[in-house]
């Protein structure tokens, strides 16, 4: 897994996913949002981490019951004790939310060991209780059957999809209340100084709006007296 940086980390946590979104559409990419997923608590912090997956596949009845979990290398629960802290915890559910993908206790683990986050593209139960930890987590809507009932975990750490999005062992992963972003590991520094950049114009434009300027030749940067402006205003504010 690669390992991201404190500065590209600490630069996404103040950058939004609509930004990053604009500059992955700038670079061809335009299927990186993980699609259906909703943060479980409305005020719980940015979500920056790198990925590691957890893949389900449909359960065969036979080789899913209750029993599965004393073995400890079960992927479910492999995953959890695996899972490097700082990172992000992805699991491919197949957009079925009919059974959980995992529940507040499997998340409390993850948040004690130090990782960054949890995202499933189906759903947890115990989801009130998660929403209570203050720890980023998303999934489509709470779903109290066990994840043995529809989901059989098969593979730890490999390619997946989730929401309809490819997620790959170490891509960066961004969640705020518009949702998941996956950012491919090759270009997150990249990506991380294009957007800073590009959420100090936006924060720019935004205070000019607000003061009643209007958007043509602001937004975007057309005319000349808007790059002077902007040069004033980062010098003023420090940006």
């Amino acid at each position: 897994m690669s390992k991201l940086s404190d500065a590209t980390r600490n630069k996404l946590k103040t950058i939004s996913t609509a930004t990053v979104a604009t500059a992955l559409f700038k670079c061809g990419l335009r299927i990186q949002m993980i699609q259906d997923v909703r943060p479980l608590s409305a005020d719980q912090p940015t979500l920056v981490g790198e990925a590691f997956t957890l893949r389900y596949m449909p359960a065969r009845e036979d080789l899913n019951k209750i029993d599965v979990f004393r073995d400890r290398s079960h992927p479910q629960r492999k995953a959890i004790e695996d899972c490097p802290p700082g990172a992000v915890l992805v699991m491919d559910s197949r957009k079925d939310a009919r059974a959980a993908s995992a529940g507040a206790i499997l998340v409390t683990r993850l948040m004690k060991r130090g990782c960054a986050g949890v995202v499933t593209d189906g759903g947890f139960r115990d989801s009130a209780e998660i929403a209570k930890l203050g720890f980023p987590a998303y999934h489509h809507r709470p779903s109290a059957p066990t994840n043995l009932a529809l989901h059989q975990a098969i593979e730890i750490n490999v390619p997946i999809g989730c929401g309809d999005a490819p997620v790959f062992p170490g891509d960066v992963i961004l969640g705020d209340a518009d949702g998941v972003i996956v950012i491919p590991a090759h270009l997150a520094d990249e990506i991380a100084d294009e957007t800073f950049e590009m959420t100090a114009f936006e924060d720019f434009v935004m205070e000019e709006v607000q003061n009643g300027r209007g958007i043509f030749g602001l937004y975007p940067a057309t005319d000349e007296k808007t790059l002077t402006d902007f040069a004033a205003w980062r010098k003023k504010n420090g940006r």
